[in-house]
Formats: structure tokens, C-alpha cells, sequence
């Protein structure tokens, strides 16, 4: 991944989007913003505890930093629902209804075609993948944790993809972002949590590779594997860089953001 810094705040970005013109994204660190602790620094969640004033000061920041006026942030509940943000002509109006989440702003997958709508995961191990078509000009960000993982959010996004803006996933480029790698990921009571199909992901100290999941259920979806890249940086490892819930458990979330310029 790609370190950037501007306007004093600092960010990576993917390789394979960074070459994508019409895109604008980041995964933006825990560091340069404006909450104290245990939300130092640049925390964009409300529902932490966090000082609401600080949380205004830090999404303004990004706001800034980005060149985009228009943050979307949703509350996100570890399900499977997407909301969509549509332009009227290019809706597949037998469908689009189906595609928003019941409850609206309460989703963990967000998908647009349009334009300066910059759509934000907050995380702190969780996954956060982005996607990019650039053929129908369509972008999502997918809040994945194992909750979301084991109901296949990724699939089911990448099926909302299709259906509403007629997305063929060969088109993808697809990114899975900085969380809890298989280095950390340990769970105790994974035979009552985690299913079956997916015991094949861990290994013999019961940690499991998340990351290794996420990318086989973007190839299950029809996403080239070439069209792929996982950051590869663990959260918890990390944790001066982002925030890291197994590490922290009162601490604030990091912003992961894209959308068409």
C-alpha cells in the first residue's frame, strides 16, 4: 500500500486504484486528528464515547483533505445489507427497492454511480473492502467483519452490483483493507462462532485467515483474482497506525473511503 500525506493528514492508497482516474479513496490512520484519548487521534465514529465536537473536527479533516464536501457514513450493525445511492436513469427500477437496506442509514455495504458521493467504512479490525467498476462507473465500500465474512457480504454486495447497475464482477477491481490479520485473529470458541466451511482458514493455534476468505469469496463472486489486492497489514500489529479493538477495546475507528471523482 501507499503511504500519502496531505494537508498534514495521513492515508494509503491501493496501487491498483490508485491508477483509476475517476476514483478517489484512502484508508485513512488513527493519527492528526483531534480526540484525546483512548479516540486519539482521528477517530469518525460516534458511537465510541468519543466527544461529538471531535468527531465533527475529524470528518471535516478528511473532508478536507479529500477535496469532497459529501461523506456518507451509515450505522453500521456487522449484517449483510447494502444501501444504494443511484442515479435515476441508470436504476433498475424492479430491483433498486429490494437493494436498500429496510432500516435506512443502518447498512454495512454501501454502492454508488454517483459522482463527489464519497462513501466511508469505520473500522477497527474489520475488514473494510472497496470496489470499483470502472466500465458502468459504480464504486462500493463493504464494512466485513467475521459476522459479515461468514454471511458472505462480499458476494451478496457483488450480487447487488449486478442487479441494480448491471455490474459484470470480471469488471471489479477490488481491495481488502488493513484489519485483523491471521497473525492475530484468535478465536477460543471459534466450533460455537464460526461455521464449519470456513474451519479450513485456520490453522493449528485457532487463528484464522480472514483475508484468505475474503479473497476466495471475491473469486467465488466472478472478481479476477488478478483484479485483487489485500493490504496485508494487520490492525492489531499495528495499532500505532490504526485502531485495533482486540488490542485497545475502548479506542475509535479509522476511516476507510472511496467514491467517483
Amino acid at each position: 500500500m501507499i503511504l500519502t500525506e496531505k494537508n498534514s493528514m495521513q492515508f494509503f492508497k491501493f496501487p491498483n486504484l490508485e491508477t483509476c482516474q475517476e476514483v478517489i479513496h484512502g484508508i485513512f490512520t488513527r493519527n492528526c486528528g483531534f480526540s484525546k484519548a483512548p479516540y486519539n487521534s482521528l477517530n469518525v465514529s460516534y458511537n465510541v464515547g468519543d466527544n461529538k465536537k471531535c468527531v465533527i473536527q475529524n470528518r471535516t479533516a478528511i473532508s478536507e483533505c479529500l477535496g469532497e464536501k459529501e461523506l456518507v457514513f451509515v450505522n453500521q450493525v456487522h449484517g449483510v445489507d447494502s444501501l444504494v445511492f443511484a442515479a435515476k436513469e441508470k436504476r433498475n427500477n424492479n430491483v433498486f427497492n429490494n437493494a436498500i437496506s429496510k432500516k435506512p442509514f443502518q447498512a454495512d455495504a454501501l454502492i454508488t454511480d454517483i459522482r463527489h458521493k464519497m462513501l466511508v467504512i469505520q473500522v477497527a479490525d474489520c475488514q473494510a473492502v472497496l470496489l470499483y467498476d470502472p466500465f458502468k462507473h459504480v464504486v462500493a465500500n463493504i464494512h466485513s467483519g467475521w459476522k459479515g465474512s461468514i454471511c458472505n457480504i462480499i458476494g451478496l454486495t457483488i450480487k447487488t452490483m449486478e442487479n441494480v447497475f448491471r455490474c459484470d464482477p470480471e469488471h471489479l477491481i477490488a481491495c481488502i483493507g488493513p484489519s485483523l490479520g491471521p497473525c492475530c485473529a484468535e478465536f477460543v470458541n471459534y466450533q460455537k462462532e464460526i461455521p464449519d466451511l470456513f474451519h479450513r482458514y485456520k490453522n493449528k493455534k485457532d487463528h484464522f485467515d480472514f483475508w484468505a476468505a475474503s479473497k476466495d469469496q471475491l473469486c467465488n463472486a466472478g472478481v479476477l483474482h488478478a483484479n485483487i489486492y489485500t493490504g496485508n497489514i494487520c490492525t492489531k500489529c499495528e495499532s500505532d497506525l490504526f485502531f485495533s479493538f482486540r488490542s485497545e477495546k475502548v479506542t475509535g475507528r479509522f476511516a476507510s473511503v472511496i467514491g467517483l471523482k
